[in-house]
């Protein structure tokens, strides 16, 4: 097992691994690191990670150096250029009439690059656009077209909690989200309200996914039929999970009806089997996993 430093270049951007040297580095320092894109100046998020260097695909890289002083100043003026870099990127797109989104654009640390990310509906060619802005920055130039998951965690934005996005804090990785998640957490179906700002199923649906599943093992569900501790027979018209609570409608004597409330401990009741066929919300959750494998994704 090796030890390693874990590096961010963006904000809640993807972490990759790297040895360290000979110098002392502790977490939230910055370091110039040499990666597939070339020189970068990247923030240290971990520190004194394992990881079996066999498994992985490529040997770990060693970091350059600690940055110094003169590192900070060239990535802040780095930083500066990307502005004039987009305005002039985006001012070539109208140019060439080309039906695309500009994102943002970032330069290497080295300057020997600079990347331009963009959003469109279908595959552009964007030949022309390459040869003008190579012309104009006189450097390399590459355009990295990314999915509607991606363009939000680049954006950023107040959810409906109104927190900043997940993406564009936070998350680094997408992970797929269920509509089996929605029910197992007893939300509303409606679109409006378990969709994020990209049209996708909300990712923090995914926070409390393994809380609600362990909770729900020992409840009965909606339209089951128990038995209370009283001795009583009803039908189960609604659940709290989180009070860990059953609304019974109990049948009494002489037909009448009454609706009580109940622990799940003190009810009766046959689990249901797992149905092994598709219901019509997992296939159509199975079809929007398949949407989003077909975006073109970024490490961003």
């Amino acid at each position: 097992m090796e030890k390693c430093l874990g590096i961010r270049f963006r904000t809640s951007g993807k972490i990759y691994y790297f040895k360290p040297n000979d110098e002392t580095i502790e977490v939230g320092d910055a370091c110039i690191v040499e990666t597939i894109r070339g020189v970068e100046f990247g923030k240290v998020v971990k520190k004194d990670i394992e990881v079996d260097e066999k498994s992985l695909k490529s040997p770990l890289r060693t970091i350059i150096r600690k940055a110094t002083p003169e590192d900070y100043e060239t990535h802040k003026k780095n930083k500066e250029k990307e502005g004039d870099a987009y305005a002039k990127c985006k001012e070539r797109i109208k140019a060439h009439e080309l039906p695309m989104k500009l994102l943002d654009c970032e330069f290497t640390f080295d300057s020997t690059k600079v990347l331009f990310y963009f959003s469109a509906e279908n595959r552009i060619d964007f030949r022309e656009l390459v040869k003008d802005l190579a012309s104009i920055f006189r450097i390399r130039i590459e355009l990295r077209q990314v999915g509607v998951r991606d363009e939000t965690k680049i954006l950023g934005g107040l959810g409906s909690c109104g927190r900043p996005y997940c993406c564009s804090t936070y998350l680094f990785d997408f992970k797929s989200v269920s509509i089996k998640n929605v029910k197992e957490q007893g939300v509303s179906l409606n679109p409006a309200k378990i969709s994020g700002a990209c049209g996708r199923l909300m990712c923090c649906l995914n926070n409390e996914k393994e809380t609600y599943e362990k909770l729900n093992e020992s409840m009965p569900q909606i339209s089951d039929f128990v038995t209370t501790k009283d001795g009583l027979k009803g039908t189960v018209q609604s659940i709290n999970t989180l009070r860990q609570k059953v609304k019974v409608l109990v049948n009494l004597k002489n037909d009448e009806k009454e609706m009580r409330e109940y622990d799940p401990s003190e009810l009766k009741f046959k689990k249901r089997q797992v149905i092994s066929q598709e219901t019509e919300d997992e296939k159509e959750a199975r079809k929007l996993e398949e949407l989003e494998r077909r975006d073109v994704k970024a490490d961003l």
